[in-house]
């Protein structure tokens, strides 16, 4: 019995390969009668000469124009945080058209002075809670400018604060400034005074340095209660911050890349509010002209204050007009850098 099946299966097996093989020969005779058509027999049958494909190569793209150069004088670029949690420059907008306050304040609030040489940079703070007079609208903490003025009010206050002229202003809400931070593939920042952070994530800073992503980017900056002298700290560590950002900016020279900056320029429109007739293209001849800072000739300083005290019932810290008006002639004089450390 197991004799005879195994005979059935090899004929099986044998009438398999004999139908495999007919059908393959078959195909190969149609697929030649396909390719050329039979020679008669008169006719010598000639090889088919074999074509070259042409490949078509696309030109090489044109080199990207070259980005002007900012002229070469001194200017002062007022660097606002707003503490909204929502869209910074949807309200801003609202209250340019509108003149309706919007609940935004200036939770960061920075004076950028740039020398004509563009190769370092001064930054001054100011305290968020500092007494002074908004134009306008009469005496406020400073921070209260952007809610009742938008960047205008603010600007305005702070150029009337120092006797200066703002050449621009740039503002950023806190979701603006996480995707910046983690667009430029996070910072690294030297931590002075270790802390846990009372906001959101309660993010654990250590000392020296840490690499941050958006997000603790942000706790980083925000955070005054963990701090003996709270927002003195606070205003340190967003100095430290700014100086992380500009330095991932310069890294490898990456503003002497032409496409780089305008790629930047591009990414952080999304999130930047702007002075106005300040544009993309000012913004990138802006970015250009600080390719060769070097970012260990930054200088910081807070701008000092006369102590706190209470004013319409609210917490404030007390300016120091004498102070104010020295800091303000070095900023005209081009010799803040007496009154910025490294």
């Amino acid at each position: 019995m197991a004799y005879g099946r195994r005979r059935w299966i090899a004929a099986l097996l044998a009438l398999v390969l004999v139908a495999v093989g007919v059908v393959a020969v078959t195909s190969l005779n149609r697929a030649g009668t396909e390719a050329r058509p039979a020679a008669s027999p008169s006719e010598t049958p000639s090889p088919t000469p074999t074509g070259t494909p042409s490949k078509t190569v696309p030109p090489p793209p044109p080199p990207p124009p070259p980005i002007p150069q900012h002229p070469a004088v001194a200017m002062n670029v007022l660097v606002i945080g707003s503490d909204m949690r929502g869209i910074a420059k949807d309200a801003a907008a609202h209250t340019d058209a509108t003149g309706e306050p919007r609940d935004q304040r200036s939770d960061v609030l920075m004076l950028v002075h740039v020398p004509a040489h563009r190769r370092s940079l001064y930054i001054v703070s100011m305290n968020r809670d500092m007494w002074v007079d908004i134009p306008g609208f009469g005496g406020g903490k400073i921070n209260a400018g952007l809610q009742y003025g938008g960047i205008d009010m603010t600007t305005q206050t702070v150029q009337q604060l120092f006797g200066i002229t703002i050449h621009h202003t740039l503002m950023l809400d806190f979701g603006g400034f996480k995707l910046l931070v983690d667009g430029l593939g996070g910072i690294d920042v030297n931590v002075p005074v270790p802390f846990q952070s009372t906001h959101d994530t309660g993010h654990v800073f250590r000392p020296g340095v840490n690499h941050l992503n958006g997000q603790a980017a942000l706790e980083f900056s925000r955070e005054r209660y963990a701090f003996v002298d709270g927002d003195f700290q606070r205003v340190r560590n967003q100095q430290i911050l700014l100086r992380a950002v500009l330095a991932r900016l310069t890294a490898g020279g990456a503003l002497n890349d032409v496409t780089a900056v305008r790629s930047l320029v591009n990414f952080a429109s999304c999130c930047l509010t702007v002075n106005k007739g300040f544009n993309a293209a000012q913004a990138a001849i802006l970015a250009y002209s600080l390719r060769n800072l070097n970012p260990k000739s930054i200088g910081t300083m807070t701008l000092p204050t006369a102590g706190s005290g209470f004013i319409a019932g609210q917490s404030v810290l007390l300016p120091d007009y004498g102070a104010i008006a020295a800091v303000g002639a070095a900023l005209r004089e081009g010799r803040i850098g007496e009154f910025a450390v490294p």
